[in-house]
C-alpha cells in the first residue's frame, strides 16, 4: 500500500490531466503512461494495458472507468475515487462555465478562436495515444502488419469500426495474434 503523499500525488496528476483532457481523456494515455508505470512504477506495461482495454470495453463514460481501474490498482478504492473525482472535477467546472459564457457571447473573436484552435490539439493528443499503444501492441511483424492493416482500412474504408474489434477478437481467440 501506497502512502498518503502517493494518494495525494495520484489526485494532483488526475487534476492535471483533467486540465488536459482537450478532446477527450484518450489522448493523455501517454503522459499517463509515462507517470503511472516509467516513472512512478506504480503499474506495470502490462497492467496499464490492460486497464485501458477493460475501460474501452466497458459501456458507458469509459476513461472514467479506465482512471478509476489505475487508481484503483495504485492504491484500491481511495485510489479508485481520487482518480475519477480528480480526472472529473476540474474539466467539467471549465465546461460548464466555458459553454454558459461562450453562449451569450458567440460572436466574440476569442471564442471562436478558442473553438477552432481545438481540433489541432485534439488530433496531435490522438495520434500520440494510438502511437502509444501501438507501439506496446507491435512484438512481431504479425501484429505490426494487423496495426497497418487496421490504419488503413478505418482511414480508407466504411468499415464500421466494431467490425475490425471483431475480427481482432477473433484471430486472438483463434491463437493467431
Amino acid at each position: 500500500m501506497h502512502s498518503l503523499a502517493s494518494g495525494l500525488a495520484l489526485f494532483g496528476h488526475f487534476l492535471l490531466w483533467s486540465l488536459l483532457s482537450v478532446g477527450g481523456a484518450i489522448g493523455l494515455l501517454p503522459d499517463m503512461h509515462r507517470y503511472l508505470v516509467v516513472e512512478q512504477h506504480w503499474l506495470t506495461d502490462a497492467a496499464f494495458t490492460s486497464a485501458l482495454a477493460l475501460g474501452q470495453a466497458s459501456p458507458g463514460p469509459n476513461m472514467i472507468l479506465f482512471s478509476a481501474l489505475l487508481g484503483w490498482q495504485v492504491l484500491g478504492l481511495p485510489g479508485a475515487l481520487l482518480a475519477t473525482i480528480g480526472l472529473i472535477l476540474p474539466s467539467s467546472l471549465i465546461t460548464v462555465a466555458y459553454f454558459r459564457y461562450s453562449r451569450i457571447h458567440k460572436d466574440r473573436h476569442w471564442v471562436r478562436a478558442m473553438h477552432d484552435g481545438m481540433a489541432p490539439i485534439t488530433v496531435g493528443l490522438l495520434l500520440s495515444s494510438g502511437w502509444l499503444l501501438a507501439r506496446q501492441e507491435a512484438s512481431s511483424w504479425q501484429r505490426m502488419v494487423l496495426i497497418v492493416l487496421t490504419v488503413v482500412l478505418v482511414v480508407r474504408t466504411r468499415i464500421n469500426p466494431l467490425w475490425l474489434l471483431l475480427a481482432g477478437a477473433g484471430l486472438g481467440l483463434a491463437g493467431v495474434i
